[in-house]
């Protein structure tokens, strides 16, 4: 199965994240920076990427979450809270 994928945030500057579901790895973060930055592309698990810090893309992450959770059985947006925690 191929790597599911959904854009985070696009910054103005050009940098891109992606929410990414990896088969093997789970839930995962990918940075695409922009050329002048570098442009190595990261990947990083979900609660690495929110620990990181409190910018515009963890703020996106976390109202897709809430959408997310918001349409789900209550027995599995728990399930999501607590890999979060």
């Amino acid at each position: 199965m191929p790597k599911a994928e959904r854009l985070i945030h696009g910054s103005s500057n050009g940098d891109s994240w992606y929410l990414v579901q990896d088969p093997d790895r789970g839930a995962l973060v990918r940075h695409e920076p922009n050329a002048p930055s570098g442009g190595a592309v990261s990947e990083i698990p979900v609660a690495t990427f929110l620990a990181r810090g409190n910018g515009p893309e963890q703020a996106e992450l976390l109202r897709l979450i809430g959408t997310l959770a918001a349409q789900m059985p209550e027995k599995e947006a728990e399930r999501v809270a607590q890999v979060l925690r």
